[in-house]
């Protein structure tokens, strides 16, 4: 009897053990998949925002400003329409024949050339090609400067850099009262002294704008 209690004993912990070990690798199929997701070396795909890359972010995007001159040309037509060209008005747009106002400032090259598309087709025309480009961006600097006139804006600059440009002052310029215009008629004294030393902002220069250097009194 005791040999036979015995061997129960050892038939029942046989199956007991196996029976764990079949749980644990039950267990452990289970998990498994996600243990991948987790500590997988490969890297998951970015989800879609949507957003553009860093090689096509919106800063890297020329796009047209107020006193840009916009020139148009339409082609594909029976007729032969001279270019339109124009600069961009204060209220950021330009008026074409048939359509009206277009607003301009703000899109580039190729959304403006799509606007004006889809305004004269169908209503318009049949078929058309519009081409959109920009004529010289130009600002002036006049008065007590050693060279005047228009200057070429090449990019972003301010009111102390556009004076540098033009060789600097003369020896009657009033550099405490100089004068930003804008295109829409906006009037910003600037005093170039105060600027230089840090205790005025330098006001940026857009195409079309205007700055004047008055002659002072004495």
């Amino acid at each position: 009897m005791g040999a036979m209690k015995l061997h129960g004993k050892l038939v029942l912990r046989g199956l007991c053990v196996c029976g764990w070990t079949l749980v644990g690798l039950t267990l452990a199929g289970c998990s498994s998949p996600s243990e991948e997701r987790l500590f997988s070396d490969m890297p998951h795909p970015p989800a879609a925002t949507g957003l553009p890359g860093p090689s096509h972010s919106a800063a890297d995007v020329a796009r047209f400003h107020v006193g840009d001159t916009i020139i148009v040309s339409l082609s594909g037509l029976p007729v032969e329409i001279p270019p339109h060209q124009e600069p961009i008005k204060e209220d950021g747009t330009i008026t074409l024949p048939d359509i009206g106002k277009v607003r301009a400032a703000g899109k580039t090259a190729g959304e403006l050339q799509n606007d004006i598309h889809d305004l004269y087709v169908p209503g318009f025309y049949t078929h058309l090609t519009v081409t959109v480009n920009i004529g010289e961006r130009v600002y002036y600097v006049s008065g007590e400067v050693k060279v005047p006139g228009g200057q070429l804006y090449r990019g972003e600059t301010t009111v102390t850099k556009a004076i540098a440009s033009t060789g600097d002052f003369t020896d009657f310029a009033n550099k405490h009262k100089v004068w930003l215009i804008r295109v829409n008629g906006q009037r910003i004294k600037v005093d170039v002294p105060k600027v230089l030393a840090g205790k005025a902002p330098d006001p940026p220069v857009y195409p079309g704008d205007q700055i004047t250097v008055p002659r002072r009194i004495w």
